[in-house]
């Protein structure tokens, strides 16, 4: 059964990393799929595609840059002859030159998809992994993995290097600001939730909620300590100064609300304060920039 959007990959490989023990976030600073283990901050990185391309291999070799271990995860489609099925022994090889992790998933129609682990990674100051005889599949490794990733949690450390170590920093500062996953790996043309926009939704709900109000009372109610250049800013369009120092929301503040519920509705219901809000009616558009 063949796929068609790679965002289909998305699902499976999130389930199988968070049978591992991890927490799964997409489009991580351009990351499809960025995994973290809470133990000691491991950090995973998983590039999609539909098929193997050579923009797909540029790009795991680029997020090697940030320490952390990188994996490569195509559609295995049995149904179709072609030149990508029958030589995955061969990418999972150059995977393996070049210390590349590679999965691949396969899809039913009337069972839950198959991902099949060609090879391991190597990354974090960890070791390469040997070759693997016949692909593994994922399902059968989870209880051996999950207790080789606790037996090694106190062990990893991600690489050494002040590239490295900044590349890593930031992709954990994006995915640590983030309050949940919001958006689907593999997507394209369409609006993101980063942890920036998440802070602009709670300013919003700030304003919403209380009316016109100073940065330093929007900074007192959301606990977003750059408030004042998020409103002064106004880079999606969602906030108007009225007078000096107090700023209110404007219609598109609202539909940016609304265009976004799931995560709206997630910092209504922690803000005491937001209690009483009603459910916002999601628009069309009018919700500011990419």
């Amino acid at each position: 059964m063949a796929i068609e959007r790679e965002t289909e990959l998305y699902a499976p490989i999130k389930a199988h990393f968070a049978r591992l023990g991890y927490e799964v976030k997409a489009e991580v600073r351009g990351c499809d799929l960025v995994a973290v283990r809470p133990a000691d901050s491991r950090l995973v990185i998983v590039e999609m595609k539909k098929t193997f391309t050579l923009p797909l291999l540029l790009q795991g070799l680029e997020r090697q840059r940030t320490g952390a271990e990188v994996w490569l995860a195509v559609e295995r489609n049995r149904t179709k002859k072609g030149a990508h099925n029958q030589r995955f022994h061969e990418l999972s090889s150059l995977c393996g030159r070049l210390k590349l992790g590679f999965m691949t998933v396969t899809f039913y129609k009337t069972k839950s998809p198959v991902i099949e682990i060609w090879r391991q990674p190597q990354g974090g100051g960890g070791s390469a992994a040997p070759a693997l005889a016949m692909p593994m599949l994922a399902d059968h490794l989870t209880d051996g993995l999950a207790a080789a990733e606790a037996a090694s949690a106190g062990e990893y450390r991600l690489k050494e290097g002040g590239r490295a170590k900044r590349g890593a920093k930031k992709l954990l500062q994006e995915f640590e600001a983030r309050s949940g996953d919001y958006n689907v790996g593999g997507s394209s043309k369409r609006k993101l939730v980063t942890a920036y926009r998440e802070r602009s939704i709670q300013c919003a709900l700030a304003l919403e909620c209380g009316g016109p109000a100073s940065p330093k009372r929007v900074r007192e109610l959301t606990g977003c300590p750059n408030a004042a250049s998020m409103l002064r800013d106004n880079y999606y369009g969602w906030f108007r100064r009225v007078e000096r120092g107090v700023y209110e929301l404007t219609p598109a503040g609202s539909a940016g609300l609304a265009q976004f519920p799931e995560v709206t509705r997630t910092w209504t219901e922690r803000f005491a304060w937001a209690a009483n809000r009603a459910e916002p009616i999601e628009t069309g558009g009018g919700a500011g920039n990419d």
